[in-house]
């Protein structure tokens, strides 16, 4: 097995593992291991397929019911945000693309952590749920992240854990599917990514199994210590890496 190979089946079972213990976050978990050894658009592409096929098996056997009045504005919002990371995705070289994807894990994950010690927010709920949406559009277009926003907002609303999951696992698997249809639309996905999008697959399903059946028992403290405290720090090594090439090409001599 190649050293390669061995990255990315790693950092599929980790992200699956995470997928299943919270109901997102296998992009932004796997990219920080991906990110190492691939090019920003095998990274985003691996992204969607994982967090899809994951959010796919999942749905399959959790059967949860589909609530549409909830769900509606917030991929209403994914629609409007989508095109604006399709566009920007192509344009990011491994540097631009570790320092945007770093520095929404360091911002994004600690302002999750601490949400649910704030007061909740009663006003604007649709709106901000459709703004949220829009976030998640953008990001799924760079690579699969769909979720965490939506999350965040769900969080800063008071949604308990249960009812935060099922709006979040059914908005992941509508705006994921829309992103990958885009994603062989625009060419973003090529024949040589195939092997690849087809080894991720078994490679995330137990750990998610696992993952799952410690969400049943896991205190929403320690839920969000391990997964915000891997994204965070993963998000930290990627900035530490971008920042001095960053610093050189805009900031020369």
């Amino acid at each position: 097995m190649s050293e390669q190979l061995a990255v990315v089946l790693l950092g599929a079972a980790v992200a699956g593992f995470v997928q299943g213990l919270s109901g997102f976050g296998f992009a932004m978990t796997a990219v920080t291991f991906w990110i190492w050894v691939l090019e920003p658009r095998l990274v985003a592409t691996l992204g969607v397929v994982g967090a899809l096929a994951g959010q796919v098996f999942t749905v399959a056997t959790s059967r949860r019911a589909l609530e549409w009045r909830p769900l509606a504005p917030f991929l209403l919002g994914a629609l409007a945000g989508l095109p604006l990371g399709l566009y920007l995705l192509p344009r990011l070289d491994v540097p631009l693309f570790k320092g945007v994807i770093g520095l929404l894990l360091v911002t994004l994950c600690p302002l999750m952590f601490l949400a649910p010690r704030l007061p909740p927010i009663t006003r604007g709920g649709r709106v901000g749920d459709m703004l949220a949406g829009s976030v998640g559009g953008v990001m799924g277009g760079l690579g699969g992240a769909t979720g965490v926003v939506p999350t965040l907002w769900c969080t800063l609303r008071g949604f308990d854990k249960d009812r935060q999951r099922g709006i979040i696992q059914n908005f992941n698997l509508a705006a994921l599917s829309v992103t990958f249809a885009c994603y062989l639309g625009t060419g973003i996905v090529t024949r040589e990514m195939l092997p690849l999008c087809a080894a991720i697959v078994p490679a995330l399903i137990v750990p998610s199994l696992i993952g799952r059946k410690l969400y049943l028992g896991i205190s929403e403290l320690a839920f969000r210590q391990v997964v915000l405290g891997l994204l965070t720090a993963g998000g930290m090594a990627m900035l530490a890496s971008a920042a001095p090439v960053l610093q050189s090409r805009w900031l020369p001599g």
